[in-house]
Formats: C-alpha cells, sequence, structure tokens
C-alpha cells in the first residue's frame, strides 16, 4: 500500500510538472506563423501607396480592410491551433496517470492483504523471545507493559534501559522520571537517571547528574555506581585528590578478580599519572543484556504474584535458557510442570522452550 502511494504522488507530481510546463510554454509562445508576417507586410504597404498619392483614399481603406481581417484570421487559427494541442497532451496525462497507478498497485501492491495494526506486531514481539529483539522493538514492547501496570515502576526502568541501549537519551531519562514519581525512593531509579544525564552530556558529570547520584547515594550509601561517577565529578572538577580517595574506597569494596575493579585500578593509576581525567563515553548496556535482564526480572516478579500464566511461563523458560541461567531456568520449570501437569500441550511447550534457538 505505501508503495501504491509513492507511486500515485511521483506520477500525479509528473503530470503536474509537464501540464505547468506545456502551459509556460504556451503563454511564452512559439516562434510565429509566417502568413501573420505577410499580412502585417501587406498593411504597411498598403499605408505606403496611399501616402505616396499611389492609390486614392477609398481603395485604401477598403484594401485594409481586407488584409486586416486576413491577419485577425490567420492569428485565431493559431491560438486554436496551439491551445487544442496543449489540451489534449494535458488531458491524455491526466487520464494516463490513475490508469498507471492503478497497474502500479496491482503489480507490486497486495490490496487482498488486510491491514496490520502496530497493536498486532507488538503482541507478537511480547511472545519473542527478548533476545531476538532490537531496542526499538523492545521499547514498544516495554511501553505497552507500561501502560498496562501504569503504578509499576519496573516496566518504566527497563524500558528507559532500552532507549539507553538505542542512544535516545531523552526517552530514556522520560521514562526514568515516570518511575521515579512512582517509587521515589529507590536508589537504583536515581543512579540509572545519573547515568542517562551522563550519557546525554558525552561523558560529563554534569548538575542534573551529580545531583541525580546524591540523592542516590543519600538514600543507599553503598551504591557504587553513583559513588564512582561522584568521585569522577570531583575529579573533573579539579579535586582530584577527594575524586581518587572516593574512587579508592570503592576499589577497596570491590571483591577480587571482580572485572570493574581492573578498570577502575586502570582509571586511578591514569588519572595520577596525568594529573587530569580523560574523557570517557559511559558504556551503554552490551548486547542489550541489562534490557534483557530487567524484562526477564521483572516477567519472574510478575508469575510470582500471578502464576496463571501458561504464555508467561514458557517466556521466562526460554529466556533463561537464552541466557544460560540453568538452575533458574530448571526452577522456572519445575513450578511450571506442577501448575500444569494437567494440560500436554502446555508442558510439551515447556520441554521445547529449554532449548537454546541456534
Amino acid at each position: 500500500m505505501i508503495a501504491f502511494w509513492i507511486a500515485a504522488a511521483v506520477l500525479s507530481a509528473a503530470a503536474a510538472m509537464l501540464m505547468l510546463a506545456r502551459g509556460a510554454r504556451a503563454a511564452a509562445g512559439p516562434a510565429e506563423d509566417p502568413a501573420l508576417a505577410v499580412h502585417r507586410r501587406q498593411l504597411s504597404e498598403i499605408d505606403e501607396l496611399a501616402e505616396r498619392g499611389l492609390i486614392p483614399e477609398d481603395e485604401r481603406k477598403a484594401a485594409r480592410a481586407e488584409a486586416g481581417r486576413r491577419l485577425l484570421s490567420a492569428a485565431e487559427h493559431q491560438e486554436i491551433q496551439q491551445g487544442s494541442g496543449g489540451r489534449r497532451v494535458a488531458l491524455a496525462v491526466a487520464a494516463a496517470t490513475p490508469i498507471v497507478a492503478l497497474g502500479l498497485y496491482l503489480l507490486v501492491g497486495h490490496p487482498g492483504w488486510p491491514d496490520q495494526p502496530f497493536a498486532r506486531r507488538v503482541g507478537e514481539w511480547r511472545h519473542t523471545d527478548p533476545s531476538q529483539l532490537d531496542p526499538s522493538r523492545m521499547a514498544a514492547v516495554l511501553t505497552q507493559i507500561a501502560a498496562e501496570r501504569p503504578r509499576d515502576p519496573e516496566p518504566l526502568k527497563n524500558l528507559a534501559l532500552a532507549y539507553m541501549a538505542s542512544n535516545d537519551m531523552s526517552h530514556a531519562i522520560e521514562a526514568l522520571r515516570k518511575a521515579l514519581a512512582l517509587s521515589p525512593a529507590r536508589a537504583d531509579l536515581w543512579s540509572q537517571l545519573g547515568e542517562a544525564f551522563v550519557m546525554q552530556a558525552d561523558g560529563e558529570v554534569d548538575e542534573d547528574a551529580r545531583a541525580a547520584f546524591a540523592e542516590a547515594v543519600r538514600l543507599d550509601p553503598r551504591s557504587q555506581g553513583a559513588r564512582y561517577f561522584l568521585g569522577r565529578a570531583d575529579i573533573q572538577d579539579g579535586r582530584v585528590a577527594e575524586g581518587l580517595a572516593a574512587w579508592k574506597a570503592l576499589l577497596g569494596e570491590l571483591p577480587a578478580g571482580d572485572p570493574r575493579g581492573q578498570a577502575l585500578s586502570a582509571e586511578i593509576a591514569g588519572v595520577e599519572s596525568s594529573g587530569g581525567l580523560k574523557p570517557v563515553q559511559p558504556e551503554q548496556p552490551d548486547d542489550m543484556q541489562a534490557t534483557i535482564r530487567g524484562m526477564v526480572d521483572g516477567l519472574a516478579a510478575r508469575l510470582a504474584a500471578n502464576p496463571d500464566d501458561p504464555d508467561g511461563w514458557v517466556r521466562l523458560v526460554r529466556a533463561y535458557a537464552v541466557l544460560g541461567e540453568t538452575e533458574k531456568r530448571d526452577a522456572a520449570l519445575a513450578k511450571a510442570r506442577v501448575l500444569y501437569k494437567g494440560k500436554p500441550q502446555v508442558l510439551k511447550a515447556l520441554d521445547q522452550a529449554t532449548e537454546v534457538p541456534k
């Protein structure tokens, strides 16, 4: 259908341009008919002969009237020919336009196909493995879930992660503000909001980000992400000693072998050697894992509260299988088998969900 309308629009525009061009040429006028010049020359010769006294006045008037009549007749004949030719071309193009458009539609369109509402496609995406969705489709799914659960901040948090993964910081911040309006005492939401501000500012910890991180630490003094960025803000503003002290304290709390500790040690060494902080773009969720994790955790929480959802259990088992979390997969599978032991179709779908897609 879209291709049809595009083709129709192009053809209509081409027809309009052709008619306008034809009209412009007609207005400008082509080369004059030689007959008109002959009649004008005759009029001039009659006047010249009369001035020289070679023909009497009554004959001059009669000859001039006849020559003028012939001149007007020739001029009208040329206008009719020009106008009728232009109209014929314009009418032919105008008549051909819908015919050609219809032919193109029947050739490349699908007039028998029903409409595909966006809501139906979102419903299909909701039954798809989260790992198979790109950020825009995942955001559409989470937007629908958030609308269905207007008092639950978790879908909004996951929606913000999807927007962050697609580098849409303005919508991520909007979703997080809505989540915080529902749960203003959640430190993780404040910390995530601060990270969205940092990403929006190309790695700089601005005033909005600083305020969000400070609130996260006030609510949870152990908030590691917020403490890291507050230390970074100190170094960024020239308070290098204070920022390094905060980073070293955070480093001491990380378990041995933690890859975050290795990265933080490298940053500390870089600041100590150079005396300044290199601009670093905050990392986005790798391969949507953070968003997928949020969706899976939200699905598990919903099933714990409302377990009567066979499709939900199938999606949960499949998601754990894709993530490689076999213990959680087996636990969810065992619960679902107990709930639906009398429904062989559901049990078959659960068994199929344990297989990781190739």
